[in-house]
């Protein structure tokens, strides 16, 4: 039995085209004054700005193409493109902090005087752009993996514009000038620790894991407490994108009439109770035995032939 799906992402176009052009704007400025002041910090925000903003490109093509009907070619569309978005987006941010770290270090050694009033100017407004494009993504953040990577890099930037603030006004009132590369580095360990979490969520997706939102023990709980099924096997929940995730079972069934009532009720189940979108589960008898090469280790293999049901 096939219901009727409507799974397309919520479109954050306006946000993501708003935010792009913000910080490329002030990426031009704060490269500009990093230079003129001669501060590595303005420098280094303004490298990961530049990062950040090729990343907002790349989740906006994403969430677009995310939203393209199924081929042919694509049964599923494009969805998983959302999920490169957000690996990409992590692989950058960790190639940008390779970058800055490694001219930290260079300058610690090489101190170079700085003009701390501007350094002070461009990133306080820097804190307001930042600021003012991660609310763009708030509503978003919480159920999309590629919009809470947007979210994430717009929220550290606002966080480290303002430690180049707080480097500015130590170097403005102590005249240590190499405050400017000590500050660049811990730039470079934040971007990290706030990176760490996103790669390790989009490659958990990226191969097809249990997304972090989903209780595995909750979802065949809800399967065998149904009326009628008898055993649950060959379980698999996996990402289809960011937003979507997808489940097929077989389902052990005896003394229950199979029907399109019943498999209706389980799939608004799944989607009410587990947030499971698109459902398939192969109904049997439960007569001998057969091994999926894919079901999780221990797990008892009852299955023989069975109708393929989409709900």
């Amino acid at each position: 039995m096939s219901g009727s799906h409507n799974h397309a992402a919520p479109s954050h176009g306006r946000a993501f085209a708003v935010g792009i052009a913000l910080n490329l704007g002030f990426v031009a400025v704060e490269a500009t004054y990093g230079v003129i002041s001669g501060s590595l910090a303005l420098l280094a925000d303004a490298g990961h700005n530049l990062s950040d903003v090729l990343g907002l490109v790349l989740a906006w093509g994403a969430s677009l193409l995310a939203r393209r009907k199924p081929t042919a070619r694509h049964t599923y569309g494009m969805r998983g493109s959302s999920i490169l978005a957000a690996l990409l987006n992590a692989l950058l941010l960790l190639v940008a902090v390779g970058g800055i770290g490694w001219e930290a270090v260079r300058r610690l050694g090489q101190p170079a005087p700085v003009s701390s009033g501007t350094i002070m100017a461009v990133a306080g407004v820097g804190i307001l752009i930042n600021t003012a494009t991660a609310l763009l993504f708030w509503k978003g953040r919480e159920n999309d993996l590629n919009i809470r990577g947007a979210f994430l890099h717009m929220a550290a930037d606002a966080g480290v514009s303002l430690g180049v603030v707080l480097a500015g006004a130590l170097i403005h009132f102590s005249g240590w000038a190499w405050m400017d590369a000590v500050v660049t580095l811990a730039i470079a360990v934040l971007i990290f620790l706030g990176t760490s979490g996103l790669l390790k969520d989009s490659v958990n997706l990226a191969l097809h894991a249990v997304p972090e939102n989903i209780d595995m023990a909750a979802v065949r709980e809800q399967l065998r407490r149904t009326p009628g099924v008898s055993e649950v096997h060959d379980l698999h929940v996996w990402a289809m994108s960011t937003t979507e995730a997808a489940l097929t079972a077989h389902l052990v069934v005896r003394g229950a009439q199979v029907d399109d009532a019943f498999l209706d009720r389980l799939k608004r189940q799944l989607h009410d109770e587990c947030g499971i979108e698109h459902v398939t589960l192969q109904v049997e008898a439960g007569q001998l035995t057969h091994c999926c090469q894919f079901a999780p280790s221990g797990e008892a293999h009852l299955a023989h032939g069975g109708e393929a049901v989409p709900v």
